[in-house]
């Protein structure tokens, strides 16, 4: 039990029905839902739409999503709506002007948006209520508009600069960055979820909306056709998963980098972590050393799974073994991971239970903040900039080519013990989210933290040669780290943020939301 003279927040428990995320407005729209009759999927649907109105910086219709959908007795899928690089898309043709990176903020960035697809047939597949019930909050409020939340309010101050033409129109009321508390409003977006509602997502990837994001794409060099958008398709496939400290962990398998978070606590398997000060110098030194090399080898296999070939070697244990046996307990090793896809810092993410214990861990994403920073004329559609997490170095796994998805930061993830999920969780932060998951699972099996509290802890992240150490950490730990050879920051902001939903042996949900975000788990 936490101790209630020091500022944290209580666990959340319920029995009929829970959701966590990011924004309490998409947490409450969520169980209203629920409570409308409606399954977990079409809460998770409501709440994650609503959420790119709450957080555009974060997310959008423009974005791709993945989920993992756990259906009692069913056993758990895995939802892949990530979009494809267009048919035009050409890695040689950007070596050839000189980019050793796919730019950023450019329409070669932005590959096919995919989460409107996947919402549609998500909903086809595991709702009750329909698609249109599920868009209804996201659209009153984004014609309503919401008033803009604190941490909302520090990311569109820091990141708005990146947003360029129409986008400063439609994400830049008034011209500058909103304070908390303004007003923000959509209402392009409104008519197209409306459109959407009434005709499905042919309405998004077909006639008046895709001419939208066309000829806003074209108009920047984009190589994006309507054949393009209108081949858009989410799939399902099963999750892959591995075993720590006797539970199993559900990762979505690639183009997603599920595979790191097994492959880092296969390696942490080596280390007696539970032996260690949980927010000690030497259990965030062995993480640190075990996530340089984890994620080495995800930055040289992970790929579009229709393009890699090493998933297996990333999932044996003995590549793990192997890897373990390279670390120092006492000193950092140099810098492992070369990162060339471009990182981000957020997203944002969703879990719902229902009644019935279906369970849904949703990440939706435009992956930078405010993505590739254009934006569609008329509609006001934000475009992702996942084709930046393509290499552009000839011969890899992960080298841009048409119609080809991009290796993706964002992952949602579930415990399962005795054949039975029982905690949907995700951690937004970009890079950080394989780590994220690691380490959530060691505060939850080694130390014995309470979900609540295993997501309030401090983090420590290896990202390339910099150790970033949240101030959650004494002043002696990072003294300590430097000493072992460690390139020691203090983040700007926090590192990511995460929410969980714990189901018990009685059925008792317990929910949890990450204080580095607005958000709030509520249940009923």
């Amino acid at each position: 039990m936490r101790d209630f003279h020091l500022p944290s927040r209580s666990a959340v428990f319920a029995e009929n029905g829970m959701a966590a995320t990011s924004h309490p407005l998409a947490a409450a729209a969520a169980i209203d839902i629920l409570k409308a009759g409606g399954s977990a999927m079409d809460a998770a649907i409501a709440g994650g739409v609503l959420l790119g109105l709450c957080e555009p910086q974060m997310t959008g219709i423009g974005g791709d999503c993945f989920a993992l959908v756990s259906e009692p007795g069913q056993g758990v899928t895995a939802v892949n709506g990530s979009g494809r690089a267009p048919a035009g898309a050409s890695a040689e043709t950007l070596r050839a002007a000189g980019h050793e990176t796919v730019p950023v903020h450019s329409a070669q960035a932005v590959t096919l948006p995919g989460a409107v697809d996947a919402f549609a047939r998500m909903s086809e597949r595991w709702g009750k209520l329909g698609l249109a019930q599920s868009l209804a909050p996201a659209i009153a409020y984004m014609e309503e508009g919401v008033p803009v939340a604190p941490r909302v309010a520090f990311d569109w101050a820091g990141q708005h600069k990146v947003l360029q033409g129409a986008a400063r129109d439609h994400f830049l009321p008034g011209g500058e960055a909103p304070r908390p508390g303004t007003r923000f409003a959509l209402p392009g977006q409104a008519e197209v979820l409306r459109r959407i509602a009434r005709d499905g997502p042919k309405a998004f990837y077909e006639g008046e909306v895709a001419e939208d994001m066309l000829a806003s794409l074209r108009a920047l060099g984009g190589a994006h056709t309507a054949e393009d958008f209108a081949g858009v398709e989410a799939t399902f496939g099963a999750p892959i998963s591995g075993h720590y400290a006797g539970t199993e962990l559900l990762e979505h398998p690639p183009n997603g980098q599920g595979a790191t978070a097994i492959l880092l606590l296969n390696i942490l398997k080596h280390f007696d972590l539970a032996a260690l000060d949980p927010f000690g110098a030497q259990r965030a030194h062995i993480e640190a050393e075990a996530t340089k090399l984890a994620y080495d080898a995800r930055n040289r296999f992970l790929a579009d799974p229709d393009h890699m070939t090493r998933l297996d070697h990333m999932l044996d244990p003995a590549t793990a073994e192997a890897l373990a046996g390279l670390i120092d307990p006492r000193r950092a090793q140099g810098a492992t991971t070369q990162i060339a896809e471009a990182v981000h810092k957020d997203t944002i993410y969703i879990t719902v239970v229902d009644r019935d214990r279906m369970a849904v861990s949703l990440i939706y994403s435009i992956f930078h903040g405010f993505g590739s920073g254009i934006a569609s004329e008329k509609f006001g559609i934000l475009f992702q900039n996942r084709g930046a997490g393509f290499s552009l170095t000839e011969g890899h796994a992960n080298e841009l080519a048409p119609g080809k998805r991009p290796m993706h930061t964002i992952i949602p993830a579930m415990l399962q013990d005795d054949g039975a999920v029982s905690m949907s969780f995700g951690v937004m932060g970009g890079q950080y989210q394989s780590t994220g998951h690691a380490r959530m699972v060691s505060n939850w099996r080694d130390y014995g933290l309470a979900p609540q509290d295993a997501l309030d802890a401090p983090r420590a992240f290896a990202d390339g040669q910099v150790l970033q150490v949240e101030r959650g950490y004494p002043e002696s730990v990072r003294r300590e780290l430097a000493d072992m050879g460690h390139e020691v920051q203090v983040p700007d902001g926090p590192i990511g943020g995460a929410q969980a939903i714990r189901i018990d042996a009685e059925g008792v949900l317990e929910g949890a939301s990450d204080h580095r975000k607005d958000g709030i788990a509520l249940g009923y």
